[in-house]
C-alpha cells in the first residue's frame, strides 16, 4: 500500500512516473480499494516545506483547473469518486494550488482517465483477472516509461519483467524512475527517443572517435628509429 501511495501521489503526482493509474487482481480489489481510500484521506495537504506535509501544492493555477478538469471527465465517463476529487481551500491552503489526493475506482482501460497523463495527484483503479489481463491492460496505452508490479511469485515477476513493454519496470517498488545509475527513457509516445542517465547519457553525450593502430610495423619502426639514434662519445 505505501508504494501504490508514494507512486500516486509522491511529488503530488507531478512527474512522468506517476502512477496514474493501479491495475489490481480482482480477488484483492475491495480490500485493497478500501485500505487504498483510507490512507489516501489521511494523507495531510500543505507546504512542500513542512516534514509534516503528505501532498505539497500543483506548480500552477492553470494546472490545478487542468487537474480538476479529468476529475470532471472521470466522473463523465462513468468512474467512481472515491476520495478527493476538489480543489482544497480550506484555511492556510487558500492561498495555495493545492488539490486534495483522488481515487476512482471503477475505471475501464479505454477512460481518458486511464490513457492520458494527468500529472497531478490522481489515480484510478483498473480491476484485472489475473496477470494476462493486467499485462494486458498495462501494455495498452501510446505511453511505456515507467511500469511497477507488486507480488510474491518470482515466476510472475520474471513474466513481467519481460512482458512489460515499458522502459523501466521495477518489481516490488514503486514507480519513481529515479535510479540515476541506469538508462532514463521510455518506449512508444514516451521522451524523446533517447535514454538519459547511466552509461547511456556518456554516449549520447560524446562524438565518437575511431581509431585504428597497426601494431605490426609499430616494432619495426621503433626498432629502426633507436638503431639511428646517435651515440655518446666517451672521453
Amino acid at each position: 500500500m505505501k508504494g501504490a501511495l508514494w507512486s500516486a501521489f509522491g511529488t503530488s503526482g507531478q512527474r512522468c512516473t506517476a502512477a496514474s493509474r493501479l491495475i489490481v487482481d480482482r480477488r484483492i480489489h475491495a480490500e485493497f480499494r478500501d485500505a487504498l481510500v483510507d490512507r489516501t484521506r489521511a494523507l495531510k495537504l500543505g507546504s512542500g516545506l513542512d516534514a509534516a506535509t503528505d501532498v505539497g501544492p500543483i506548480i500552477n493555477r492553470a494546472q490545478l483547473e487542468r487537474v480538476h478538469g479529468y476529475t470532471e471527465i472521470g466522473e463523465a465517463e462513468g468512474a467512481k469518486l472515491l476520495a478527493g476529487g476538489k480543489v482544497a481551500g480550506e484555511g492556510a491552503l487558500a492561498a495555495g494550488c493545492f488539490y486534495a489526493p483522488t481515487v476512482f475506482d471503477g475505471v475501464r482501460p479505454q477512460m481518458r482517465i486511464a490513457q492520458e497523463e494527468i500529472f497531478g495527484p490522481v489515480t484510478a483503479i483498473v480491476e484485472a483477472d489475473g496477470i494476462d489481463e493486467a499485462v494486458e491492460i498495462a501494455n495498452g496505452t501510446t505511453y511505456g516509461l515507467s511500469l511497477s508490479l507488486y507480488t510474491r511469485d518470482l515466476r510472475t515477476a520474471m513474466r513481467a519483467a519481460e512482458e512489460l513493454d515499458s522502459g523501466i519496470v521495477y518489481i516490488n517498488l514503486p514507480t519513481s524512475g529515479a535510479e540515476i545509475q541506469l538508462p532514463f527513457g521510455g518506449t512508444k509516445q514516451t521522451g524523446n527517443g533517447h535514454r538519459e542517465a547511466g552509461w547511456m547519457a556518456m554516449e549520447y553525450c560524446t562524438e565518437w572517435k575511431a581509431v585504428y593502430i597497426n601494431y605490426s610495423d609499430s616494432g619495426a619502426l621503433v626498432r629502426a628509429q633507436i638503431d639511428t639514434v646517435p651515440q655518446g662519445v666517451e672521453s
